[in-house]
């Protein structure tokens, strides 16, 4: 379609505001983004819609319009509703380049837009196939209630005869064809998002095709508009939400749609067809991202006053506002329980807490459990490379079996260690801990301390994918998160503090030395042989210790005393 055509629909509510000399050029698709640099999700004669959120000042529009230019995009649109008037400094920077320049009324969605430009493209390259577009375009301005990716599939499966699933990237089933249709079995749909995954990560285009048994597969990737689902919070999450999105995070977050057929035979038309539907899915995606919004707000509110030492009254009165969003009609929660999860990079890469948050957000839903919102009862913040999620927990009959409930670390990653092992494989690691279950408070710092815990025995563990819980830990371990800050500190002060300061006067390795004599349990052998140090040596250590702290390494309590004063260190 050429770009003129857009003027020429009223409901779409666009205004030329330069760029009259190029309406003849041609529209091949379109995309929605708010990133400083789109480049990589640009592929040439997009109608880019942008709601203006990367623009700070005027100086930020010369450098987008040039990336977009030298994508090649056709033109560019901006949405009124967040500043009002168009800048005067974009519509500069796109005449300068001459790339046309629409103004987007705040009374039309994006979405709008998107379905009429797919829809029309796909009418023009399917030609026989632009029923089916136009019925895609009906469902989704109908809205959620319109069936969202169900009703897409349904009509792939009517219109084209195509059996296709919507799946998540732990390969979890988002939507399928009708119940009376063909069921993709759980170790399918795991095999599927695995081997997408690895495909994505090493950088090979879509399609992907995968053969299982007798039947082939061809996998779209389904990428969200690039719209940041919550305002960042801190300077530090601006400063990150103005970064390019790394590839990884689109690895690990983004869903995709398998089709049972072999797209490699597949003309050129119906290839852009299939284009189109994802594109459709992905405004369901992004409607449920955007539902997630409250949730994740929550949680961080939450996150922060438990993490600064807030009165337990103030979280306490911040829990009775979450626990009917998450647990609707129940009221308070009698329960909570933490989970904590962390991405880290082989290679050092960048924060990586919004995959980890987007990670734990799909691994904490029940792998049996379809449809693409059935997490409405999970909040999850995230912080630097940290995801911490808030899981209420309704209350347990008094005739309750006294098994565990909630979060059990042992099935948390069953269903998914396949698939995020592909995702992950030679880039990262994914390690989670499960608190017990907390029933005030007052109890969730000590349960947030407890999950990081559990956390860093996952992190000790072989493996791309791991998990520890609350059960897994030692005794001492499981009592040190309930102990206030400023004891632990007075604590480990009285002891440590004068071997560090003797060890930084005289390079002396007083603390090397208690950690490996408590490690060897107080065997001089074992211990001058692990140091490499004739026993002797060894002894005058001790001794300095045990002088330096008026403290005696043969008696159990005073071992005990510096065993715990090093692990809260």
């Amino acid at each position: 379609m050429r770009l003129r055509a857009l003027l020429d629909t009223d409901a779409l509510g666009l205004r030329l505001l330069g760029g009259e000399d190029e309406l003849d050029r041609t529209v091949r698709g379109v995309m929605t983004t708010d990133l400083r640099d789109p480049s990589r999700y640009l592929s040439g004669g997009e109608l880019v819609l942008t709601g203006l959120a990367w623009r700070r000042d005027a100086a930020d529009s010369e450098p987008f319009v040039r990336i977009l230019v030298q994508a090649g995009v056709a033109a560019l649109a901006a949405g009124e509703a967040e500043l009002g008037d168009v800048p005067e400094d974009l519509a500069v920077a796109c005449a300068r380049h001459r790339l046309p320049l629409f103004a987007v009324h705040e009374s039309v969605a994006f979405a709008t837009i998107t379905e009429h430009v797919v829809r029309q493209v796909s009418g023009e390259r399917a030609g026989d196939l632009a029923a089916v577009v136009d019925r895609h375009r009906r469902m989704m301005i109908s809205g959620p209630a319109g069936g969202g990716p169900d009703v897409v599939l349904d009509l792939l499966g009517s219109d084209l005869d195509l059996r296709a699933w919507v799946l998540s990237p732990t390969g979890r089933l988002i939507s399928g064809p009708k119940p009376t249709g063909p069921v993709l079995p759980p170790e399918a749909c795991a095999k599927l998002a695995a081997e997408h995954l690895a495909a994505v990560r090493t950088g090979r285009r879509g399609p992907h095709r995968v053969i299982m048994g007798q039947a082939t597969y061809s996998l779209f990737p389904i990428r969200s508009g690039g719209r940041a689902p919550q305002a960042p919070r801190t300077a530090q999450a601006a400063q990150a939400a103005e970064a390019p999105r790394d590839v990884r995070e689109s690895v690990l977050s983004d869903w995709l749609l398998a089709v049972e057929a072999d797209a490699g035979d597949w003309a050129d038309e119906r290839l852009d067809l299939l284009q189109g539907v994802t594109q459709l899915i992905a405004v369901e995606r992004d409607r449920r991202d955007a539902a997630r919004t409250v949730r994740r707000r929550l949680a961080q509110e939450v996150l922060e006053l438990v993490q600064t030492g807030a009165a337990p009254a103030e979280i306490a009165a911040r829990l009775r506002v979450a626990a009917p969003v998450l647990l609707p009609g129940l009221g308070a929660a009698p329960h909570w329980q933490v989970v904590v999860a962390r991405v880290e990079w082989d290679d050092g890469g960048p924060a990586a807490g919004p995959v980890a948050q987007s990670l734990l957000e799909e691994i904490l839903v029940d792998p049996l459990a379809t449809g693409p919102e059935p997490s409405d009862r999970i909040a999850v913040a995230h912080t630097g490379d940290e995801a911490i999620a808030l899981v209420p927990l309704p209350a347990v009959s008094s005739e309750h079996d006294g098994s565990e409930t909630g979060v059990l670390a042992d099935a948390l990653l069953t269903a998914v260690r396949e698939p995020l092992s592909s995702g992950l494989d030679g880039d990262g690691r994914l390690t989670l801990g499960v608190s017990a279950a907390v029933h005030s408070a007052e109890g969730l710092r000590g349960a947030l301390e407890e999950a990081r815990h559990a956390r860093r025995v996952a992190a000790a563990r072989p493996g791309r994918v791991c998990t520890a819980g609350h059960q897994e830990l030692a005794s001492h371990v499981l009592l040190l998160p309930f102990v206030p800050d400023d004891v632990r500190k007075a604590f480990t002060a009285r002891l440590l503090d004068p071997l560090r300061d003797y060890d930084r006067r005289h390079r002396a390795e007083l603390i090397p030395t208690l950690e490996a004599f408590l490690d060897c349990d107080g065997s001089w052998t074992r211990c001058a042989s692990r140091l490499h140090l004739h026993v002797n040596t060894l002894r005058y250590r001790v001794g300095r210790i045990e002088q330096l702290t008026s403290r005696d390494l043969s008696r159990l309590e005073d071992k005990l005393d510096f065993f715990l004063a090093l692990r809260m260190s």
